[in-house]
C-alpha cells in the first residue's frame, strides 16, 4: 500500500514509497518495525531533552484527558496546567514577572514574537517600527514570519514575496546589527531575532560576547531583543531558558521542543514585563492573535511533569556539563578529508560539516553519510552541508563513544568510495 502521509522537509517521490517506520523507544534508543536498536543522536528533532519513555509524562497526559482533555482559553477561559505551567516558566525567566503566552510549537511561537514586537510599538504609538532583522543561516519555522525570517536561502524559495519588512545581516557580526539599524533607521526597527546556538541553519555556537553585544544595540536603539530558544531551551546549552548563559535579559523568548521534551506539542513565548505592561495595564489594548489550542491543558500537563523530571534530575545542567564530550566524540571525524569543520562546544549541539570538493562530487554526500550512521545504528540529523547531533540530555559518556565510533566507520566507508 502506497504512504498517504505527506513527511515535511521531504522528497516524496523518494519517501513515499518507502517510509522507515520506528515502532519503540526507550531512553536514548529506539527500535524499527525488525528490532533493530538505533541510538537517538538528535533528541528526535532536537527535543527529547528528558528521554523516550518517560512513564511520568506519559501518566499525567493520561490523568489530564481523563479530567479536562482540552477546552478554550479565549477571554476568561483557564485551567489549572496552564496556569501552573506559566506560573513556573514565568518564576525562571531572566526577569521577574514575565508573562506567558502559549502557542502549539516553535514556529507559531516565532510568528507571535514577531507579531508582537511590532503590536507593542504600535501600542505605545510608535506604529512605524515593523522591521525585524535576523541572521544568515538562522531558522525560524515555517509560517508566514518565520519564512520571511529565515537565513536559509533553500527554505524562502519558490514561495514569492513574504513580509517584506525583514533584514537579514551576517551569521556572527555583532557590528553587521548595528550597521543594519542606521542604514533603516532606529525608528523603523521593531526587532532582532537571535537563536543563541544557529540549529538547522548549520549549529554554530555564537562567538566569544557576540549575545552580549547585541543586546547592548537593541537596548541602546529601543529595539525589542527576540531570543528564539526554540531548541537551545530547557537544558539544551545548559541554563533553563538559554539567555542566562550569557548574562541577557531579553524582551522576548521563544519555546517549544524541550518544554514537553515533544510528548506533546506546546510552545509559547515568554513576554518580559516591559513588553506586556500595555496589554496588562490599559484595558481596551489588545493583542489580538492565538492559536485554537492555546494553553491545552493535556499538553500543559505534559510541561509541568517535564520540567520536574528536567530538575530533580539536573538535566538542565548536562547540556553545559557535556558540551566537551560531545565536542570530542566528534574529533573522530578530523582525520578525514571530506570533512571541512567540526562545530560544537556550547551545549549538547553539534555538526560534523563535509568538504564542498567531496559535495561538488557527491551532491547526495550529506544523505549519504546518514546513511552509512544508520546502518551503524546511530541516527543523525542531516542539514545542507552537515550532519547535526543534538542526544537527549539523558546521555551518558559511552553512547557518545558509540557515536563516535559510527562517525569514524561511516566517513572511512564513504572516503574509501570518494
Amino acid at each position: 500500500m502506497t504512504s498517504a502521509f505527506w513527511h515535511p522537509f521531504s522528497d516524496m517521490a523518494k519517501v513515499g514509497p518507502n517510509p522507515f517506520i520506528i515502532e519503540k523507544s526507550d531512553d536514548v534508543y529506539l527500535w524499527d518495525k525488525d528490532g533493530k536498536r538505533y541510538l537517538d543522536a538528535t533528541a528526535s528533532l532536537w527535543y527529547m531533552n528528558v528521554g523516550h519513555g518517560r512513564s511520568e509524562i506519559v501518566e499525567a497526559i493520561y490523568d489530564q484527558a481523563r479530567k479536562l482533555p482540552v477546552y478554550s482559553t479565549f477571554g476568561d477561559f483557564s485551567n489549572e496546567p496552564a496556569e501552573t505551567l506559566a506560573h513556573m516558566l514565568s518564576e525562571r525567566s531572566p526577569e521577574p514577572g514575565s508573562k506567558i503566552f502559549f502557542v502549539g510549537g516553535g514556529g507559531e511561537a516565532v510568528e507571535t514574537a514577531a507579531k508582537l514586537a511590532r503590536r507593542y510599538f504600535s501600542a505605545i504609538g510608535k506604529p512605524e517600527k515593523t522591521y525585524i532583522i535576523h541572521r544568515h543561516h538562522s531558522y525560524h519555522g515555517t509560517n508566514g514570519l518565520g519564512t520571511s525570517l529565515a537565513g536559509i536561502p533553500a527554505n524562502t524559495a519558490g514561495f514569492g514575496p513574504m513580509v517584506r519588512e525583514t533584514e537579514e545581516i551576517p551569521t556572527h557580526d555583532a557590528e553587521a546589527l548595528e550597521a543594519a539599524v542606521v542604514r533603516l533607521g532606529a525608528d523603523n526597527v521593531a526587532g532582532f531575532i537571535v537563536e543563541p546556538v544557529i540549529g538547522a541553519g548549520g549549529v554554530y555556537p555564537p562567538m566569544p560576547g557576540y549575545m552580549e553585544a547585541v543586546a547592548q544595540i537593541c537596548k541602546r536603539h529601543d529595539i525589542l531583543l527576540i531570543v528564539d530558544a526554540v531548541i537551545c531551551g530547557f537544558g539544551r546549552i545548559g541554563t533553563f531558558f538559554s539567555p542566562e548563559r550569557f548574562g541577557i535579559k531579553p524582551d522576548l523568548i521563544t519555546f517549544a521542543k524541550g518544554v514537553t521534551s515533544g510528548y506533546l506539542p506546546l510552545g509559547g513565548v515568554v513576554v518580559s514585563p516591559k513588553v506586556a505592561a500595555p496589554f496588562w495595564e490599559n484595558p481596551g489594548t489588545v493583542f489580538r492573535h492565538g492559536p485554537t489550542y492555546a494553553g491545552h491543558p493535556t499538553c500543559c500537563a505534559a510541561g509541568v511533569a517535564n520540567i520536574k523530571i528536567l530538575e530533580r534530575e539536573g538535566l538542565i545542567e548536562r547540556g553545559a556539563q557535556l558540551e566537551g564530550d560531545l565536542l570530542a566524540s566528534l574529533k573522530s571525524a578530523e582525520p578525514f578529508s571530506i570533512v571541512s569543520e567540526i562545530r560544537g562546544g556550547v551545549g549538547l549541539l553539534g555538526a560534523v560539516e563535509l568538504s564542498s570538493e567531496y559535495l561538488e562530487k557527491h551532491p547526495q554526500g550529506v544523505g549519504l553519510l546518514q546513511n552509512e550512521m544508520r546502518s551503524r545504528g546511530v541516527f543523525v540529523r542531516t542539514l545542507s552541508t552537515a550532519v547535526a547531533f543534538s542526544p537527549p540530555l539523558t546521555i551518558e559518556r559511552e553512547h557518545l563513544d558509540e557515536i563516535s565510533s559510527a562517525l569514524a566507520d561511516s566517513l572511512s566507508a564513504l572516503e574509501s568510495k570518494a
